[in-house]
């Protein structure tokens, strides 16, 4: 199983700079909005991102299951956390990690907006759209691939989140089928 960096720290860093200045260009400076992260990948570059932001937004977080075991489809999506606070008028910003297939982030933004915001809109650190099933706006994009990422959040079966990069994994079915197989190539 071979694995190569996508995306390094550095280019993460400087693309999430990039984002956080474009999102913070496009808000009302009278407002404050509400980033609302999709748990538990969108944490890393949740935290990144509001530290980059020029505006103090306020945070919160869901938690969303569509898969059955953590890397096939099982066809029902339900919210496992939902948020603390109200979005009533306020401009939302839903953070994800990555947009795949699109089902769970459509589901998403339709319980979302029917919670009245005054704006929804999708800011996502990867775009995955070889595999989109439903079309979903990316309105702030970080990289687009076809490969199989982990790091900076994305993990495989809970595992690899807490590398600073992003790297792509070219055997899924070997991971799949031992999912520590990738320690000693990270951790040595």
């Amino acid at each position: 199983m071979q694995t190569k960096v996508l995306f390094t720290a550095d280019q993460i860093a400087v693309r999430v700079n990039q984002l956080a200045a474009e999102i913070t260009a496009d808000i009302d400076a009278d407002t404050r909005p509400v980033l609302v992260g999709v748990l538990k990948g969108s944490v890393t570059f949740l935290a990144d991102l509001v530290r980059a932001m020029h505006v103090d937004p306020d945070v919160d977080f869901m938690s969303i299951s569509a898969y059955s075991d953590g890397f096939a489809m099982s066809g029902v999506v339900k919210i496992v956390k939902d948020l603390e606070s109200s979005l009533e008028a306020r401009d939302v910003i839903v953070v994800e990690d990555i947009v795949d297939t699109g089902l769970t982030l459509t589901y998403l933004l339709r319980t979302l907006q029917a919670r009245g915001p005054r704006s929804l809109k999708v800011c996502a650190l990867i775009n995955k759209d070889v595999r989109r099933i439903a079309e979903t706006p990316i309105d702030y994009q970080g990289f687009e691939t076809e490969e199989f990422l982990v790091g900076y959040g994305l993990d495989f079966k809970g595992r690899y989140r807490n590398l600073p990069y992003l790297a792509a994994v070219d055997d899924v079915a070997t991971l799949a089928a031992h999912p520590d197989a990738l320690n000693d190539v990270f951790w040595g």
